[in-house]
């Protein structure tokens, strides 16, 4: 659903956000608050009149307004803790802590910070005695001559002085004639750098850095670098200044050193993260840190933004940068310069008319207003003193500069104050005589470093047992020990993703690919009944994109994290003229292990009258994508065109490039359990050719189309293809990503665990093959194709007995979550509650906590929050009658306990017997209470895991509904053991849930479990 977002601030920098964010497809509407004219009543975007400084007012303004995320431009709210406020009252927003923005709201703090981590800096001491810091500017051994007030100053409260003298007059100026307010009762003095000033920008989820292009900006009023110093005259982007290399250091030693700093003195850093450096003899050198975007950095570096900024920022809030880091545009540059009042910085006139706005536009220009105003009756006058600035972005920089003068030309505004030499210093550099490279070839060495850059921890997020995926070796290891095996069997897989390139390559759709590769060489392994362990990517270009390639390569890591695999290595092979421009090539390559006895097929233990059951595919998958793009070729249909099936709203495009399923985390507890005899993935070659490769020859496949969901996409291609049925079963999956084979007295125990995350139907049997008969008979499939996509196949008894109840009827049970954390279980309920198949639906999520992650997780999702401060209670009775009262509020049928830290009363847990669920650590009954993986080392055990229970009176004492084994390692600590136990945590506890939730199990009267005769 379409978002309302509120950005707050009215500058240049604020009209940017919310331009940016307007072209996202997932906002409906910009508020900006308070704006300027630039904002007022622009498409998507207006100005509110909401008080930014009475948080409590804000918030409750943002619930009325459904205002789904708040983004804060300047840094004086953000220093005065909008963002924690807000979140506390359930409201998203974008920006640091008020504590983490103390790195630009106090320069004492953020340079003791510096010193206290190793962050490169200048020499400096700060003061609250004017004498005293005049003593030391004279006595230093250094050029102690940049005086700066320690707290806000609306970015003007740096002076850099000539000589001592003028450095002494600046402290009086600033700490006893108050220049700068209270921002100058503590100064700092600092050693005056030499060298390129550049400004680097980044992201941060408070891990993750994901380093935006540097930009310059022009702090003096005029040509030249002449002039007072101003809040900035002009900017550009990127700098050529800046290699990769220095870049590359700048993100290690600056940027993720300074995450990394604030994590660990327990103040995460979420927001952007603004470096103003000096590229000094000795390498970069912070000046400042600013807790926001820079302006008129912004202005820059949100029109180079090739990603949507609006999931960007959510990414960052929810510490999704490792795997989907934004992309920029390349080979591009941009240049914007700022026009100011006459007078500026100092006293100047309001009310100037301004005119000739609308001929930007037709010269392919952006303007981005900051102080102006809507005059009474229509037009646009000044009310600042940096009126506008021009944008341009144009494939040179020397371009880019030339279009945004001839759009400062052409603005009528009297007396305007402008720089025309906006990058003079890139363009001087840029200009050097210099010999050929091997990039002039069309092998771009630094690209490919940046791209081993992004993707480096990436990958590191695929560490598991036996690897730590750490990318830059020749090879890679795996420890098949480590990871638990015994008598392994090393099973392996290779695949691509067919001409469904194409159509990614035509829509710009990156991103989606890299499940694709991993699912189809991850289910091609799980057919030997193999454990995916490691797998390796080769991606072939003729022009190396960076954004592409990380794109790409970010959908891999995804796969692999939904595979339970490491991504251990890969190859990326820019060969100029072999490709033509924007194509790339894909292989995947997958390393999977089995114990020699778990094997698959059985082939001896196959008989006829075993049962198939089929698990749904999410559409075409990756395979016959040629005759779907000959089809789409033969209706008329563009990529863009509105797609006749599928989600509504979706394009062609969109629907077609929906994701392979990866099948391992469903299978691979099944498939280990031993019921399953053989597994086929249904990949090229349809139904008719995949199911017989794990079959004994004598044996026939019988199956009835009417028994499973065939998409809507496979009934289209049909009509629209006139195909034959022999030509649908085998070209297209219809409907059935994989099949296994079970005995008669397996299959409804395995259906059960199928339904409980995906949606899978008993579709045939086995029988005799006759000689000369068909591998595969599928009966009914042109009828069903006919017929749409059947929301409840036949649940009538097949002739061996089976029968069948689709999952899609079931009633969806509301469901409460109670946290007081990060709330990485409820993310695992959340994801499994949005399946079309789930029985569940979370309603709302209770926190004990105020502004924790679990909130922010639960509002992105779109859930309810609720906050139930156990500190406001005088008593724990007083305080479950609230929970209660909240729970009663939202009709909840089931709770889920998931990390929440109260111990309930027992009035609560006899209110809510068989409706209570929580998740422990261990295999219960053994461990019970705190420290359960602790226990469980010192006791020996070689098998902990997690168990899924009824809440009952006594401390974990409830019924049973589900646990999952995990194997305890001989080198295992409490961290490594927990992690994993987490990890099957994830799997468990949505398992469980949907089994309660589904009614399949319910707590009986003597407090054992009932499973029901249906399920």
């Amino acid at each position: 659903m379409a978002e309302h977002v509120l950005v707050i601030g009215s500058g240049g920098r604020e009209h940017a956000l919310a331009w940016k964010l307007a072209q996202s497809p997932h906002v409906q509407k910009v508020l900006v608050a308070p704006g300027n004219a630039g904002t007022a009543d622009c498409g998507k975007i207006c100005n509110s009149a909401v008080s930014v400084s009475n948080h409590s007012i804000l918030a409750q303004f943002c619930k009325d307004h459904n205002v789904g995320l708040v983004v804060v431009g300047p840094e004086v709210p953000l220093a005065a803790g909008i963002v924690d406020d807000l979140t506390a009252a359930g409201v998203p927003c974008f920006g640091p802590s008020a504590k983490a923005a103390q790195l630009e709201a106090s320069k004492s703090f953020s340079k003791s910070f510096m010193d206290r981590h190793g962050i490169p800096t200048a020499r400096w001491s700060s003061f609250t005695d004017p004498q005293e810091a005049c003593r030391y500017i004279r006595g230093a051994d250094f050029p102690a001559l940049v005086v700066k007030a320690s707290g806000l100053a609306a970015g003007k409260g740096v002076i850099v002085a000539k000589d001592k003298d003028e450095a002494c007059q600046a402290v009086l100026d600033i700490m006893k004639d108050k220049t700068f307010g209270t921002a100058g009762d503590t100064v700092v003095v600092e050693e005056l750098l030499e060298g390129e000033e550049v400004s680097c920008l980044c992201f941060s989820d408070g891990s993750t850095v994901a380093a935006m292009p540097p930009a310059q900006d022009h702090k003096r009023l005029l040509d030249g670098d002449q002039g007072p110093n101003t809040g900035g005259m002009g900017a550009y982007c990127p700098t050529p200044q800046v290699s990769e290399e220095m870049l590359q250091q700048i993100r290690t030693t600056v940027l993720q050193k300074t995450v990394d700093g604030m994590k660990e003195d327990g103040i995460p850093y979420v927001g952007v993260l603004y470096a103003g450096l000096m590229l000094t003899d000795q390498g970069p050198k912070v000046l400042e840190f600013n807790c926001r975007f820079g302006d008129p950095e912004c202005q820059v570096l949100l029109p180079l933004l090739k990603s949507d900024l609006y999931e960007v920022l959510k990414n960052t809030l929810e510490s999704k940068l490792a795997s989907d880091p934004p992309l920029w545009l390349d080979d591009s540059a941009a240049v914007t310069v700022v026009m100011a009042s006459e007078g500026y910085p100092g006293v100047y006139k309001k009310g100037v008319e301004i005119t000739g706005l609308s001929q930007l536009t037709e010269m392919g220009l952006q303007v981005f207003h900051a102080g102006t105003a809507l005059k009474e009756g229509g037009g646009v006058v000044t009310s600042g003193g940096r009126v506008l600035t021009v944008t341009a972005v144009r494939p040179t920089l020397e371009s880019a500069l030339h279009s945004a003068n001839q759009g400062v030309a052409a603005v009528g505004f009297p007396n305007a104050v402008y720089r025309r030499d906006i990058g003079h210093r890139a363009i001087a550099y840029l200009t050097r005589t210099r010999g050929l490279t091997y990039k002039d070839s069309g092998v771009d060495i630094a690209a490919g470093n940046k791209l081993v850059d992004i993707i480096k921890p990436l990958a590191k997020a695929t560490s598991r047992s036996g690897c730590s995926a750490d990318l830059g070796g020749f090879a890679g290891l795996f420890d098949l020990k480590a990871a638990g095996f015994v008598d392994p069997i090393l099973v392996s897989g290779t695949d691509g993703v067919g001409t469904k390139l194409k159509i990614a390559q035509d829509c710009n759709v990156h991103n989606t690919l890299g499940q694709d590769l991993v699912a189809m060489c991850v289910n091609d392994v799980l057919a030997q009944g193999a454990e995916p362990l490691f797998f390796l990517d080769y991606f072939s270009c003729g022009h190396l994109d960076v954004g592409v390639a990380s794109s790409v390569i970010g959908g891999i890591v995804e796969g692999c994290q939904m595979a339970g695999c490491a991504l251990l290595g890969g190859e990326t092979a820019e060969m100029p003229g072999v490709y033509g421009a924007g194509e790339y090539d894909l292989a995947g390559f997958c390393v999977g292990a089995v114990e020699r006895g778990s094997l698959l097929p059985r082939l001896g233990d196959i008989q006829e009258g075993d049962l198939l059951i089929g698990v749904a595919s999410s559409g075409v998958h990756s395979n016959g994508f040629s005759l779907v793009r000959k089809i789409l070729e033969r209706a008329g249909l563009q990529y863009s065109s509105p797609a006749p099936f599928g989600s509504p709203g979706q394009t062609m495009g969109e629907t077609l490039l929906t994701p392979t399923k990866i099948y391992s985390r469903l299978l691979q507890p099944i498939l280990r359990s031993g019921t399953v005899k053989a597994y086929a993935h249904i990949t090229g070659g349809g139904l008719l050719e995949n199911i017989p490769r794990v079959l004994p020859k004598e044996l026939a496949v019988d199956l009835d189309a009417t028994r499973w969901r065939i998409p809507s996409v496979f009934s289209w291609l049909q009509k629209e293809g006139g195909l034959s049925e022999e030509e649908m079963a085998r070209t297209f999956n219809c409907g059935l990503g994989a099949v296994l084979v079970v005995g008669k007295q397996d299959a409804q125990r395995v259906l059960r665990q199928l339904q409980a995350q995906e949606e899978a139907w008993i579709v045939g049997s086995l029988m005799h093959k006759l000689p000369g008969g068909e591998a595969v008979v599928v009966r009914n499939l042109l009828d069903s194709l006919k017929a749409g996509p059947n929301p409840s196949p036949d649940t009538s008894v097949l002739q061996n007995g089976a029968s069948h109840a689709d999952s899609s009827s079931r009633k969806r049970t509301k469901v409460a979550v109670l946290i007081s954390g990060t709330g990485t279980n409820l993310q695992a309920l959340i994801e499994q509650t949005k399946k079309p198949s789930s029985s569940a639906e979370i309603v709302v999520v209770i926190s004990n906590r105020p502004g924790v992650l679990g909130l922010k997780r639960a509002s992105m999702a779109g859930i309810q929050t609720r906050v139930v401060d156990h500190k406001l209670y005088g008593s724990r009775a007083e305080f479950d009658s609230t929970i209660d009262r909240v729970l009663e509020e939202f009709g909840v049928e089931v709770v889920c306990l998931a990390g929440f830290m109260r111990i309930l009363t027992g009035n609560f847990v006899r209110k809510w017997n068989g409706k209570l669920l929580n998740i422990h650590p261990s295999l219960l009954p053994s461990f019970k209470g705190v420290n359960a993986q602790k226990q469980a080392l010192q006791a020996g055990a070689r098998v902990s895991g997690c168990t899924v229970h009824f809440v009952a009176e006594e401390v974990d004492a409830g019924a049973i509904i589900a646990q999952e084994a995990v194997p305890v390692l001989t080198n295992d600590t409490e961290e490594s053991l927990s992690e994993r136990i987490r990890e099957a945590e994830h799997r468990a506890f949505p398992s469980a849930l949907e089994l309660v939730s589904s009614g399949a199990v319910r707590l009986g009267e003597d407090g054992r479990l009932l499973w029901s005769q249906s399920a």
